[in-house]
């Protein structure tokens, strides 16, 4: 019996690390600048799609997820709902955005939250270098089934996701920029550029 108590208390004590790692990258971040690599697999793991762009984030609740490649598209959160704006075809869907960002790991950046209140946390030994943590999101009704989080000696690394599919996506961040002065004008969509919208719930 007491070496389960003991296991036990080892497990817990592990979880909560990782979770102090991850609170203690969030506390204090306002925003935050980065230019990221996207890579999505398929259940086979192979390569489906390649993209890159810049991620501008303001806490809590707002985001731009800014691609330039294969298809320059936006998404955006302003607190309330997030957009998908499709550049070529001038069309922007939008949802709630408790809904959309529900278990997804940009719920985990723009949160103001403790990490535990929507995800079950550990860590992972690394291989790499980096410190690895694992989230598994504690909503039952997100696509995203787990999220894994690699941090450098001081900014987020990299970010791999995997869905209810068995597809992963994996983003590689780069010259982040913490704190920085980020204009209101990025987390709105400019009707202007914009023909047709629709609503998702």
């Amino acid at each position: 019996m007491s070496i389960l108590i003991a296991l036990t208390w080892m497990g817990g004590a592990v979880a909560s690390d990782a979770a102090k790692r991850v609170d203690d990258y969030l506390s204090g971040l306002d925003s935050l600048k980065a230019s990221f690599e996207q890579y999505t697999f398929s259940a086979d793991h192979s390569q489906m799609m390649q993209a890159n762009g810049t991620l501008y984030l303001q806490r809590p609740g707002r985001f731009r997820w800014e691609y330039d490649t294969p298809n320059e598209q936006v998404i955006i959160a302003d607190g309330k709902r997030v957009y998908l704006h499709d550049i070529e075809l001038k069309q922007v869907s939008q949802q709630s955005q408790d809904k959309s960002l529900r278990g997804t790991p940009a719920l985990l950046l723009a949160s103001a939250d403790p990490i535990e209140k929507h995800f079950r946390v550990r860590s992972i030994e690394s291989t790499d270098g980096r410190d690895w943590v694992e989230l598994i999101p504690k909503a039952g009704d997100t696509d995203i089934v787990k999220i894994e989080i690699g941090f450098g000696k001081e900014t987020l690394d990299s970010l791999i996701m995997e869905d209810s599919f068995g597809q992963e996506t994996r983003l590689n961040f780069s010259g982040a920029q913490r704190n920085v002065s980020l204009k209101p004008s990025l987390f709105k969509i400019d009707p202007r550029a914009v023909d047709d919208f629709l609503q998702f719930d």
